[in-house]
């Protein structure tokens, strides 16, 4: 994933996009970077590597070295950025979230055709921002740029510009799968991926740009360059997983959808009469916990933590590059509290299950301490295709997905044209699935979200919401 904060201001504005960009780091791990403009120096830049500490201690000496009344800042989960290019139009800071599925026959098409070149990375590939600013580049404003780049890239990419100058562009991806907000004070603007960065840093959110609607920012205002488009499929992962508590998409909350979404699955178990008899209602942390505590509103099972993440300096459990270690970081994450463990039946919501690869050695560090019974439950339907839209899921390959990998060992091949009966529990595929995966993972059961549920939870109207990674709709 990724995100981004730029504000325009009449005051030096390098503190706000500071800490509005740090505000944005639950979204990416490995690169971090900003870009302002000043008069006299012009545009400056900064990247720095994130993998082993966090935004705010690689760029704390940032606010004072740069200066400027203009600036953008981006997390990354991908390539190096911002990036500053100069081209027929002008000099300005680049930097983009999403990801581009045909990047290698765009960037043949480019060679081909224009005699370019780009700078390669290791192993030949290109930053994903370079290549959408050479797309950009082929046409004489921003406005068509931006919005040819858009409907040439196969998966998504929304677009923070800094213009030499000062103004920003600001575009939000062609189908509105992330969200982009123009927040105003009364020194200027920004623009946030998190409208509650905004908001922390005194300014008042105005508009929420619509499916590839594209806006030029200066510090008295703005003007649609774009307008949006009329279909939209934002991702419903904003809500149950990677986005902030405190977050609004849509105008909708992150943490009481997701205590609603908790409630509906609760209810859900009530109906089919299982699980009556648990001691504790967990969540997985950090963001199965509002679901969980949503589970315990609605059962009137008490919610408890049986083990706290010690997070003071352990870094995030899928920072290290490989996953023997981060399975050991996970687990020397996770302490007891034995008083709640021991000889208790546990009942644990996770915001999603995709490869389980690390879910397994939470549940087997459970039983090492006395449990009786760990249930399991999804705040998600089953997740059958890897996102190709957001880099939501690192698997590689769909096979990689846990109930892909356990349909394909209950009956192959075949088992591939049945995913929607596996989707659904009350089918027998869909019931042999969950049985495999809890046998698995020594789960004494499993229960999924279904679509209908999260769609419920969420508020909005199926066809604004993106579900591809669960049924493969586009």
């Amino acid at each position: 994933m990724g995100g981004f904060f730029g504000a325009t201001s009449r005051r030096n504005c390098i503190l706000d996009v500071f800490f509005g960009t740090d505000y944005h780091s639950h979204l990416g791990t490995r690169r971090g970077g900003m870009a302002a403009y000043d008069e006299e120096l012009g545009l400056q830049r900064e990247i720095h590597n994130i993998e082993n500490a966090p935004f705010r201690t690689k760029f704390s000496k940032t606010p004072e070295e740069m200066t400027g009344c203009a600036a953008i800042g981006c997390i990354s989960d991908s390539d190096p950025q911002p990036l500053l290019m100069r081209s027929r139009l002008g000099t300005y800071a680049i930097c983009t979230v999403g990801i581009i599925n045909n990047a290698d026959e765009l960037i043949e098409k480019y060679l081909s055709s224009n005699c370019g070149q780009f700078e390669a990375m290791t192993g030949g590939r290109i930053n994903s921002s370079e290549l959408v600013a050479a797309l950009i580049n082929q046409k004489s404003s921003f406005a068509e740029g931006v919005r040819f780049a858009q409907d040439m890239i196969d998966g998504t990419a929304s677009i923070l510009i800094l213009k030499e100058g000062g103004n920003l562009i600001a575009a939000r991806d062609k189908m509105g799968r992330l969200p982009a907000v123009i927040c105003k004070n009364g020194q200027g603007y920004c623009v946030t991926f998190e409208d509650y960065a905004g908001v922390k840093l005194c300014y008042e959110p105005i508009r929420e740009l619509g499916p590839g609607e594209v806006a030029e920012i200066s510090p008295d205002g703005f003007e649609i360059l774009v307008p949006a488009r009329k279909e939209k499929k934002i991702c419903a992962f904003l809500w149950s997983y990677y986005g902030y508590p405190t977050s609004c998409y849509e105008g909708i909350n992150v943490e009481t959808m997701r205590y609603r979404n908790g409630g509906i699955i609760a209810k859900a178990d009530l109906e089919k009469g299982i699980c009556r008899d648990i001691d504790y209602v967990g969540g997985v942390p950090d963001s199965g916990t509002p679901h969980a505590i949503g589970y315990a509103n609605a059962s009137h099972i008490p919610f408890a933590r049986p083990f706290i993440k010690y997070t003071p300096t352990w870094p995030r459990s899928f920072m290290p590059a490989t996953q023997r270690e981060r399975k050991v970081v996970a687990k020397m994450k996770q302490i007891p509290v034995k008083e709640l463990i021991q000889d208790k039946k546990l009942l644990f919501v996770d915001d999603s299950i995709v490869r389980g690869t690390q879910l397994q050695g939470t549940v087997d560090f459970l039983y090492e301490h006395g449990a009786k019974e760990v249930h399991m439950r999804s705040a998600c339907p089953p997740v059958m295709h890897a996102c190709k839209y957001l880099n939501f899921s690192r698997s590689t390959s769909d096979r990689e997905l846990i109930t892909r990998s356990t349909i394909l060992e209950l009956e192959g091949e075949e088992g591939l044209n049945h995913l929607e009966e596996y989707m659904d529990g009350a089918t027998e595929r869909g019931r042999k699935m969950r049985q495999a995966i809890c046998d698995r993972f020594h789960f004494s059961s499993l229960e999924y979200q279904s679509l209908e549920g999260i769609l419920e939870a969420i508020g909005l109207p199926e066809c604004d919401v993106c579900t591809y990674c669960w049924n493969g709709k586009e």
